[in-house]
């Protein structure tokens, strides 16, 4: 079970990762084409006026779900930011406690973004809701990439809070100060 748990841990950090080399990909072909078009006029040639349409909004999609995925890899690699100035003073037991019902607090919270953020995608499915740009993209797309982020999110929560609570293991990253 550990081993699926990493995996889809790391599976969803690489996804978020391929969304941001798509943004630098479109990113860099917008800024390449209009640069093309400007030496094309200092040229005194016609420019291409090659666009990537919707692309403030396909980066903003892909942006989201890049965030999203890449949560609860970060946590379980320790990689959120954590303020340990209270925690890190209790004595093990006490800390034992407080670790535990702030990792109980933040999966309840988490488990209910997961089940807001799904209905939303699944009602955007049913209705085939399309975004307002250029190229009418289907919303639910986006929004089921951050729903199943919320949700790995929610997995990885229980996951250390378990073992905060069965093994003394203090939350990834509780030693930031």
């Amino acid at each position: 079970m550990r081993t699926l748990l990493d995996g889809a841990y790391r599976l969803a950090g690489y996804a978020a990762a391929v969304a941001l080399v798509l943004i630098f990909m479109l990113v860099l072909i917008q800024v390449g084409a209009r640069l093309a078009d400007s030496a094309m006029r200092l040229a005194g040639l016609p420019p291409l006026g090659f666009i990537v349409p919707s692309i403030a909004e396909i980066c903003g999609f892909l942006l989201a779900a890049a965030s999203f995925l890449a949560l609860s890899h970060t946590l379980t690699i320790g990689g959120h930011i954590r303020v340990g100035i209270l925690v890190e003073r209790l004595p093990a037991g006490l800390r034992r406690v407080v670790e535990t019902a702030s990792g109980v607090a933040a999966a309840l919270l988490a488990g209910y973004f997961t089940y807001a953020v799904t209905e939303l995608a699944l009602k955007s499915w049913r209705y085939n809701d399309v975004s307002y740009g250029f190229v009418p993209a289907p919303l639910w797309l986006p929004q089921s990439a951050m729903a199943l982020g919320l949700l790995l999110l929610t997995v990885a929560l229980v996951d250390v809070t378990w073992r905060t609570a069965t093994r003394g293991q203090p939350l990834p990253g509780a030693s930031e100060v």
